[in-house]
């Protein structure tokens, strides 16, 4: 049993801890679903970020709000929450400050194209667009610091400014097809045999535009009928085909030799031999010379259906040259980059233009032919580019100071005994200083905040701070320590009488007792302190000054300003001021000085210093202008820099004058002169020619003369002759001379002559000519064709220019100008004080000059100034002027505060500008009011007493009981010198009148008797109505019966305002500031006036606000100042501007003044014009005048080049072809006719060519419309230096050739439009070239077209609506016009286009059927339509009775015969059709139908009617047939 047992215990255990375990586990699981679960229930919560705050920059720290809330939505401890999680509280901020707006902006970018907004169901389609989709369109905004452009956080540009909007809705037009125009007529055919087509074409109106559909073809061709070609005749023509000039390139090495070669000179008259040089031959050259080579062109023959034939066919008559001589192309070279120079700024500081770094590169070469140009020679960037470090900030110095120190005491004699030194403290009076020091203050880079550095050097700090010492005390261990003073508290009194004087007091206490030897507590009287305060009597009577009078000398303290200083100041001297002083009484005004007290009598008099003398002050002279930083050229004129001062204050009472120089000039210095560089040109080389081994293979052109080029050298000179580098020249002596011209070598056929003489002298006559000579040189004056002189002229003449000039005016007048017209003032000289600003003046008017035959010269040739003049005059300003001031009028209340007034009125209007006047009133008077106060108790109501009781004695036997009795009243003054008197009752105040009569009571022998009521109690200051009011009365006797005596006491509630009142002061406004008698201006005084108001709102005596000792406001005057009336000072009128156009009408020169001093108060107002304009002289303008392009010449020699690309003139641009040079040569007319030749003439030239235009040197006058005159070329400077200017490649088509058209005109400015409305600011204009075949077998690869849009301005809307033709045999033309009347192709949407044939659905098949116009079936003439149920028509019936009697219908003939007659188009309406097209019953079926009906009715009742009488009669009617219709079938019935 023990084993058992034993046994059974441990298995409990095992069971108790298993269970136990279990129990832990399942806690466990719970406990750690619990944290699940909580975790899950508890989530951190965050408030909005607050404001940065910190110092300025990326110092500052913005905050928020953190917590932990249930998901319920209530807020737990932090604990709760996970805190890994925890969001955080701060974080880093840039603080922005005021002063950072200079350093930030936004950036925005231009809007995106507009993209479609995709709805809810997808995508719109293309086919449901309407007018326009609905769209979005987006930008990029960033906020940026403006000194390196780098992205920062948008907050900081927020602080300024909103953030733009970044998207915005837009419309997206739906997709518009390409729009074109008609088609042009038809091109004439060929008269030839030969095959040919003729076409026509269309332009482009407007481009295809979001997604429409592309331009279609703008060209259409078809076939000519030609007749058969005879017997003979060719089929085709031909033309020769000029190609394209081929590169540039040097000629084979063993050609070289020829280059040296002589040839004989058949221009002179000796047998000398000429080398014409070939420069650029030799393999070995220098770098930068020029090399001559040559190039060529191939000429093919071309038959009009585009195919090759044998040259032959097409070689007439001069053979074009396939060579000529050219220059080879060589690139500008230039050398590396040198080194950065020094940054132009070594610091910043508050400056926001950074400094600048440079760097240049030379020439080694410059460009030659057709080499690319020189780049810039020199670079400039800012010096914090390319991610280096900004500049480093400027030093600035600053004072900054310490705290105060503790309080020092100072040793005494027994505290520096060495014994004692240890155990005594120092106590007592001492001293607090603090320390100064100069630091330098830096901005921190990149985070734009001021930072402190290390202390400097006190001399780097202007105006040196002392360091400031003040006193204090240390108490000692062993003192009394007491507090510091209070305030003052209230005065006690608002005045001062016999029984009470107003005082106030303040105290200190004691804070700790002394030791023993220490310094003993103040006594207690020690600790209080008092100050007498409102010392005025309350008495009504008071003192009144006058304002103070100018300070004036005086003798006795003129004598005293010998001996003593005042204040340092004895320079002015030391016046007298006097005023006036009145015994005021409240109520009745001035009285008797002796009521007044004499203790607080004001001063009548006081020193004053005299009015000094007033020297003028100007301002200080301004900076200097700026001297230009760039060189000067050596010859030119000194450069001056000039500064100005402003006269701010004139001079008076004898002060210092004003300088006479208010404008200062000064030469500039050190301004660096521009290096001297000069070209230098060397000799011109040999003309050389194309090589002999390219000129022999083309027949013609065997002799070695005629066009070539010819090179010089051209290098750079110093200053000093010394040789420089070419980039020098280019940057300091202008465009580099030509390096290649053109020349001719002479034939032996040319005609030769000497250079044109110099021109005869003119004699003055305006019609007189002059003349020059050249004459034949060499062989060419024994060849006849050189004797022709209409050819070859040998005498030139012209007109001589005649000196003969006319003027006209230009423009507007002037503006009035006084004080000089067209001279100008001396530069330095004083204007200001003495110019005059109205009175006689004058006025300009601009004249243009022109010569005899009208074209624009210098105005100096027709007038010295260029102007004409005219008087005029500037009125003067008159002021406004006022009356004196009327007398004060009385007081406008009886009773406390009110205003007295008095007024000017207007005597004369201002008027050009004089001074205003004052604000007026409708009757045009001004007026002044000041405040003025009126005693409420100077009347008062006197009554006398009350009559006897009058008992109605009818009623009352015993003469006993109630009755009246009255008394009278009056309104007397209490004034002391008019006391008593009695005056109107209108002046006392009618509220408070005393009763005049009252109920009384005489008693009865028997009854109780009892006094009058006596006065009521006083309510306390607070009105309660808990506390009660009471007024009693005494029993006279009793009463005989036991009747009770009348109540002896009565009670009633202290009601504000009905039987209890407050009172308080009450302050009126500040009347306006007040002067002396005759001041207008400067210091003055203001009033404001004290009352006591009851709570009721009704102005009592002060006497009631004293008694309950308010606290009265202290200021009722204050100082105050009345602006004088201060003129518009303006500064001298300024130098005449440089005129606004260089040359030409329309210029306008300025000059302004500034104002100084603007008018204040009533001052003279400043005038409206500040600036004058006059118009400059007509200068007149110079220009190159381009001459229209010729058209498309295929050349055939050699074309003459425009001046300045080879340096030689070319013929046309100057006029003079080739005259003024050395030698000319029959060759050049001969090549110039060759080269303009017309086409015609050489039989169908075709291929590469030229356009050419003219340059013409032109005056004008720059206006609109503008008509200009050829004048000498010199007077418009250096040529364009473009080859593009004056020629352009083009190209002749060849028969057979796909070539473009020209270009159309352009179209009319149009803008996409929604419903009307403009959708862009800017418009579109279109234009094409169309791609045209001249042979019929090559119009397959004729293929592609042109188009170029531009935009423009001022365009329109414009609708594209669908137009119709009239119906013709159900067919009808339909097309698109522009709403201007343009027949357009596009442009409409497809969609809406109206049906061009009528169609019926099913088709009319039946016999004399057809279609109408209705869409439906009907039938023809004569016949009617039978309806299926459906609507449709089931066949035609012949209508009985419409037989026509000309036709046989039955023929197949009179069957199919339409029938389109008017009359018939009337009745077909009315044909017997019982269906409606839509298969219902028309409504006359149902009409016949119940008539139909009626009848068939009314014949039944009928005929049982005459039935029932036969019955009647017994009558039998005889027997009828009935009758039958039957149709036969046959269609005749």
């Amino acid at each position: 049993m023990l084993l058992q047992q034993n046994w059974v215990s441990p298995h409990w255990a095992w069971q108790s801890l298993g269970k136990s375990f279990l129990l832990f586990v399942f806690l466990m699981l719970q406990t750690a679903d619990l944290e699940a679960r909580r975790g899950h229930q508890f989530v951190w919560k965050t408030g909005h970020w607050g404001r940065c705050i910190g110092d300025c920059g990326s110092g500052g720290v913005r905050s928020r709000a953190v917590w932990c809330t249930h998901a319920e939505g209530w807020t737990t401890y932090h604990a709760n929450c996970d805190q890994k999680d925890k969001p955080e509280s701060q974080r880093r901020c840039f603080k922005v400050c005021d002063w950072h707006l200079e350093l930030f902006e936004w950036e925005v970018s231009g809007w995106d194209r507009c993209g479609l907004v995709p709805f809810a169901g997808g995508e719109v389609e293309a086919g449901a667009c309407i007018t326009a989709q609905h769209g979005l369109q987006r930008r990029s905004i960033r906020c940026l610091q403006k000194l390196n452009r780098t992205v920062v956080a948008n907050e900081i540009c927020e602080y300024f400014s909103p953030q733009p909007p970044a998207e915005q809705a837009c419309l997206v037009p739906c997709p518009r097809d390409c729009v074109v125009s008609e088609f042009s007529g038809w091109s004439e055919c060929g008269t030839g045999c030969a095959k040919s087509l003729q076409h026509r074409t269309r332009a482009v109106i407007a481009p295809p535009l979001y997604g429409g559909a592309p331009c279609p073809n703008l060209t259409e061709s078809r076939a000519c009928i030609a007749p058969a070609c005879p017997l003979g005749e060719e089929e085709h023509s031909y033309s020769l085909r000029v190609g394209s000039w081929g590169e540039c390139r040097l000629p084979h090495p063993k050609d070289a030799d020829l280059a040296g070669r002589t040839m004989p000179d058949f221009g002179s008259d000796s047998g000398e031999q000429s080398t014409s040089g070939l420069l650029g031959y030799k393999p070995h050259h220098r770098p930068g010379e020029v090399e001559i080579g040559y190039q060529t062109r191939q000429i093919r023959c071309v038959r009009s259906d585009g195919k090759n034939a044998v040259l032959s066919l097409c070689v007439q008559d001069p053979v074009p040259l396939t060579f000529k001589s050219c220059v080879i192309a060589k690139d500008c070279e230039t050398s590396e980059w040198s080194a950065w120079s020094a940054c132009s700024q070594t610091c910043g500081w508050g400056d926001l233009a950074p400094g600048f770094r440079s760097r240049r590169r030379s020439v080694w070469s410059v460009a030659v032919g057709a080499g690319k140009q020189c780049p810039e020679l020199e670079e400039r960037e800012v010096c914090s580019m390319g991610g280096k470090e900004l500049l480093q900030p400027c030093p600035r110095f600053a004072w900054r100071t310490s705290e105060w120190k503790a309080c020092q005491a100072s040793l005494l004699l027994d505290q520096q005994d060495p014994h004692h030194h240890k155990h005594v403290s120092l106590c007592g009076g001492g001293t607090q200083t603090r320390e100064v020091y100069c630091v330098q203050i830096t901005v921190e880079l990149g985070r734009h905040r001021l930072k402190e550095g290390e202390e400097v050097p006190h001399h780097l700090c202007s105006e040196l701070p002392r360091p400031e010492v003040v006193a204090c005390e240390i108490p000692c261990a062993t003192d009394c320590v007491i507090s510091e003073w209070s305030p003052w508290s209230p005065c006690s009194h608002s005045c001062s009488s016999k029984n009470a004087e107003g005082s106030q007091s303040r105290s200190r206490s004691i804070l700790a007792l002394p030791a023993e030897g220490g310094r003993a507590c103040p006594p207690d009287r020690a600790l209080q302190e008092h100050r007498a305060c409102n010392g005025h009597p309350c008495v009504h009577f008071f003192w009144e000054t006058s304002p103070w009078s100018p300070c004036s000398k005086d003798a006795l303290v003129t004598a005293l300003n010998a001996t003593i200083n005042w204040s340092g100041e004895a320079a002015c001297g030391v016046g007298i001021q006097t005023r006036k002083v009145f015994c005021m009484k409240s109520s009745s005004g001035q009285v008797t000085p002796k009521r007044c007290p004499e203790s607080i009598r004001p001063e009548t008099m006081r020193p004053c210093l005299l009015l000094c003398k007033k020297d003028c002050l100007v301002t200080p002279f301004s900076e200097w202008t700026r001297c230009p930083t760039a060189c000067q050229p050596g010859n030119a004129t000194a450069v001056k820099q000039s500064r100005y001062r402003i006269i701010v204050q004139d001079a008076a009472n004898g002060g210092q004058a004003c300088p006479d120089t208010l404008y200062e000039e000064r030469e500039c210095e050190d301004i660096p002169i521009c290096p001297a560089y000069r070209w230098r040109t060397h000799r011109w080389s040999h003309c050389v020619l194309v090589p002999d081994s390219v000129r022999q293979g083309v027949p013609g052109h065997s002799e070695a003369c005629g066009h070539g080029l010819q090179s010089r050298a051209v290098t750079c000179l110093s200053e000093h002759n010394d040789s420089a580098n070419v980039s020098d020249c280019m940057r300091w002596a202008g465009a580099m001379p030509a390096l290649v011209q053109e020349c001719l070598v002479p034939c032996k056929d040319d005609c030769t002559f000497t250079p044109w003489s110099k021109f005869t002298a003119c004699s003055f006559d305006c019609e007189s000519t002059r003349s020059r000579r050249r004459s034949l040189t060499g062989r060419s004056r024994k060849r006849d064709k050189c004797q022709n002189t209409e050819v070859y002229p040998q005498v030139e003449t012209e007109l001589c220019p005649c000196e003969v000039f006319t003027s006209q005016p230009h423009g507007n007048w002037s503006d009035c100008i006084i004080g000089g017209g067209t001279s100008e003032p001396r530069l330095g000289t004083r204007s200001h004080g003495d110019t005059k600003e109205c009175g006689e003046g004058v006025r300009l008017r601009a004249i243009a000059c022109y010569d005899t035959t009208g074209r624009l010269v210098e105005p100096s040739r027709c007038s010295s100034s260029g102007y004409i003049e005219e008087s005029c005059t500037i009125p003067c300003p008159f002021d406004c002027k006022l009356s004196d001031w009327s007398s004060w009028s009385p007081c406008s209340s009886s009773c406390g505060p009110g205003v007295k007034v008095r007024s000017k009125w207007l005597k004369e209007k201002p008027y050009n500008g004089g001074r205003p006047c004052p604000k007026l009133d409708l009757k045009n008077q001004v007026y002044e009011a000041v405040p003025c106060y009126a005693e409420c108790n100077q009347y008062s109501w006197v009554v006398e007493p009350w009559s006897p009781c009058k008992i109605n004695s009818e009623q009352n036997s015993l003469h006993c009981g109630e009755g009246i009795q009255t008394r009278k009243v009056r309104c007397v003054s209490t004034a002391e010198d008019h006391g008593g008197e009695t005056v109107p009752n209108t002046l006392c105040d009618q509220a408070e009148i005393p009763a005049l009569m009252q109920k009384c009571s005489l008693y009865c022998p028997s009854e109780c008797a009892v006094s009058d009521w006596g006065q009521w109690s006083t309510c306390p200051q607070v009105c309660d109505p808990n506390i009660m009011q009471t007024r009693t009365r005494q029993v006279l006797r009793s009463s005989v019966n036991a009747k009770p005596c009348p109540e002896e006491s009565q009670m009633k509630p202290c009601i504000l305002n009905q039987n209890c009142f407050q009172y308080q002061y009450n302050l009126t406004g500040w009347s306006g500031c007040q002067l002396g008698a005759n001041a207008t201006c400067g210091l003055g005084e203001r009033r404001r006036l004290l009352s006591c108001r009851r709570s009721d709102g009704a102005t009592v005596s002060l006497q009631l606000c004293q008694r309950l000792r308010l606290e009265k406001p202290v200021q009722t005057r204050s100082r105050c100042v009345v602006g004088c009336a201060v003129d518009c000072r303006l500064s001298a009128w300024s130098a005449w501007s440089q005129c606004s156009h260089t040359c030409g009408a329309g210029g306008q020169m300025v000059r302004g003044r500034s104002v100084v001093l603007r008018a204040v108060g009533e001052g003279r107002p400043c005038p409206e014009q500040l600036a004058q304009h006059r118009s400059c002289p007509v200068k007149p303008c110079y220009s190159w005048l381009l001459g229209p392009w010729s058209p498309c010449r295929v050349q055939v020699g050699l074309s003459p080049a425009p001046r300045g690309l080879l340096g030689a003139p070319a013929a046309g641009v100057d006029g003079k072809n080739h005259r003024d040079t050395a030698q000319s040569i029959e060759a050049a007319a001969r090549g110039s006719e060759a080269s303009l030749r017309p086409l015609k003439a050489l039989g169908g030239q075709c291929g590469d060519g030229l356009q050419v235009r003219n340059l013409t040197c032109v005056v004008h006058d720059a206006s609109v419309s503008v008509t200009s005159k050829p004048v000498e070329n010199a007077l418009c400077g250096e040529l364009p230096s473009k080859e593009s200017v004056l020629q352009l490649p083009c190209s002749v088509p060849c028969p057979g050739d796909c070539h473009l058209t020209e270009w159309s005109e352009w179209s009319s400015c149009e803008l996409t439009c929604i419903n009307g409305r403009s959708f862009e600011t800017t418009g579109r204009q279109s234009r094409s070239r169309a791609f045209i075949s001249q042979s019929p077998e090559n119009q397959e690869s004729c293929s592609g077209q042109v188009m170029e849009t531009r935009p423009c301005s001022g365009g329109k809307c414009y609708d594209y609506l669908w137009k119709t033709s009239l119906w013709r045999d159900n067919v009808r033309t339909v097309w698109c016009q522009r709403s201007d009347g343009i027949n357009v192709t596009g442009g409409c949407a497809l969609r809406t286009k109206p049906a061009e044939v009528w169609h019926c659905s099913p088709a009319c098949r039946k016999p004399f059927s057809y279609c109408t116009q209705r869409g439906v079936c009907g039938c023809e003439r004569g016949y009617t339509e039978i309806m299926r149920s459906d609507g449709f028509l089931d066949y035609c019936v012949k209508v009985p009775g419409l037989e026509d009697k000309k036709a046989d219908v039955k023929t197949i003939a009179g069957k199919n015969k339409p029938v389109n007659s008017k009359m018939h188009d009337i009745f077909k309406g009315w044909s017997i059709q019982p269906f409606n097209p839509d298969g219902k019953l028309k409504m006359w079926v149902y009409g016949v139908s119940a008539g139909g009906f009626l009848i068939i009715v009314f014949l039944i009742f009928t005929s049982y009617l005459m039935c029932k009488k036969t019955k009647q009669h017994q009558s039998t009617p005889p027997q009828q047939k009935p009758l039958t219709l039957a149709y036969d079938g046959d269609i005749d019935m």
